[in-house]
Formats: C-alpha cells, sequence, structure tokens
C-alpha cells in the first residue's frame, strides 16, 4: 500500500498533528472529550491523505484516464475478502477510526450531522476519483460499501464499549 500510495505516511503524520492542534476546538465544537475529537481529525485526515492522492505519487496524464465508475459489487464483500488483507480489507479498515471517534461522541444533533457527513463521504470521494482523473483513481461502486462497512464497524464497537465502561447505573 506504501508504495502505491506514497503520500499517505506523509499525511497520516500531518492528520496526527493536525489533530493533536485542533482536538481542543474541535471538542468545543462537540461538546465532547478531546480524545474523540482528535480521532475524528486524525481518522478523516488518513481517509482523505488514503483516497485523494495520486496512485504511485504523481498526477497523471488526465487524458489518458477513463471516466467510468464500476458498479459491479453493490453489496458487502465476502468473507473471504473482508478477511484478506487487500483491497477490500483496506478499504474498511480505513474507516474505522473515523466510526470509532463517531461513536465516542455524545449523542447531540452536532454528532448526527457529523454522522450524516460521514456517511456522505465515500460517496463524495467516489465522486471526486471519478471528476479527477488526474489522480489516477478509479470510481467503484464496492469501496463505498467498504468504506460504509468500516465506518458502521467503528461505530457499533464504540457505541457498544461505551455502554459496556458506562456501567450497570447509566445504562438505565
Amino acid at each position: 500500500m506504501v508504495d502505491a500510495l506514497p503520500w499517505f505516511v506523509p499525511g497520516a503524520a500531518i492528520s496526527l498533528v493536525a489533530g493533536v492542534v485542533t482536538a481542543p476546538a474541535v471538542a468545543r465544537g462537540l461538546r465532547a472529550q478531546r480524545l474523540p475529537a482528535w480521532l475524528l481529525v486524525f481518522g478523516l485526515g488518513i481517509v482523505l491523505a488514503a483516497t485523494l492522492t495520486p496512485v504511485g505519487g504523481v498526477f497523471d496524464d488526465p487524458a489518458a484516464i477513463a471516466r467510468t465508475c464500476d458498479f459491479s459489487r453493490i453489496g458487502i464483500a465476502p468473507l473471504g475478502d473482508l478477511l484478506r488483507l487487500g483491497d477490500t480489507s483496506l478499504n474498511v479498515l480505513l474507516f474505522v477510526p473515523l466510526g470509532i471517534a463517531l461513536g465516542l461522541l455524545p449523542g447531540s444533533r452536532r454528532k448526527w450531522i457529523v454522522v450524516g457527513a460521514a456517511i456522505l463521504l465515500p460517496f463524495a470521494i467516489e465522486t471526486l476519483q471519478l471528476l479527477a482523473p488526474i489522480l489516477a483513481r478509479g470510481c467503484q461502486s464496492a469501496d463505498v460499501v467498504d468504506n460504509l462497512t468500516g465506518l458502521v464497524l467503528g461505530i457499533v464497537g464504540a457505541t457498544g464499549a461505551r455502554w459496556l465502561l458506562a456501567g450497570p447505573e447509566a445504562r438505565r
């Protein structure tokens, strides 16, 4: 993955720092703790670093890239693809930190706005990949499904952990 996406590691490092710098303001804006706010910024940053940087690290000739979208898979990937390290599992894993951050945020109207934006994010990414052929990226419906799968797994996992750690009194 690092060879195909050489801008991912620098992008992840920038996201880490951006999360640290902006976490206090994001936490205040969402009325949340700093850890979920940091994870939200970091998670968004790694998603953008992995999906909106050019394949191979160089901008390609836009005329040479086909502007089509592959709709051959619109459902959840087979279990074997999810368990094997590859494009499918990495697309799922990419959105898990963002989902965890959302699951850790306290319930509020602002949280649901951010959740809505996170759900729209995979659609926006694939649209940009289609409309910006210079990135040498392919538009695939399977990527949207995989990204949403990771988002849901993160939200469900973090929400479940919050519920379990809250104690019996808080669960009533």
